[in-house]
């Protein structure tokens, strides 16, 4: 399967948290994906990019904060991340990028 351009609007970037290393040791990656995208578009499009066969996506949207900027209420945008774990003997390295 080949990358198309679609599929790098579908993942935005990695996510490198404390939580998302966690996931890693599971065999789970965490990336931050557009809004509308659904499971098995996300599936594609890591098993396009990365190359590597995908066993499931969790996703998970969380709200944006209200925070205060310069003294003017701001608020931060909603962000969708999807949790895709891979097939046994698949890695991704999210350290070194695309």
């Amino acid at each position: 399967m080949s990358a198309k351009p679609e599929h790098y609007d579908v993942i935005r970037k990695p996510v490198i948290t404390e939580k998302a290393t966690m996931a890693s040791e599971n065999g789970a990656v965490v990336f931050e994906v557009h809004m509308d995208a659904n499971k098995p578009q996300i599936k594609e499009a890591v098993e396009a990019l990365f190359g590597v066969k995908v066993k499931a996506v969790n996703t998970t949207i969380t709200k944006g904060k209200q925070k205060r900027f310069r003294g003017q209420l701001g608020r931060r945008n909603d962000v969708k991340k999807a949790y895709v774990t891979l097939e046994e003997g698949n890695t991704i390295d999210v350290s070194t990028g695309l």
